[in-house]
């Protein structure tokens, strides 16, 4: 699975903060899950709605 997350992140301007912010997952786990490329669906799914982007989008290759 290769994540998106960094990609999607800057598209809307977004510094690590700020989406650690709006979606409640910890600072050093999102550059963690963009570093590595894959995390927990839960953790997931929290960084898509906080993107308002499907879950798909976020992982899809």
């Amino acid at each position: 699975m290769a994540l998106h997350l960094r990609e999607l992140r800057k598209a809307q301007n977004l510094t690590v903060p700020e989406l650690s912010k709006s979606s409640g997952v910890p600072v050093r786990t999102i550059e963690d899950l963009e570093r590595r490329g894959d995390g927990r669906v839960s953790t997931l799914i929290k960084l898509a709605d906080a993107l308002n982007v499907t879950l798909d989008s976020l992982c899809r290759d």
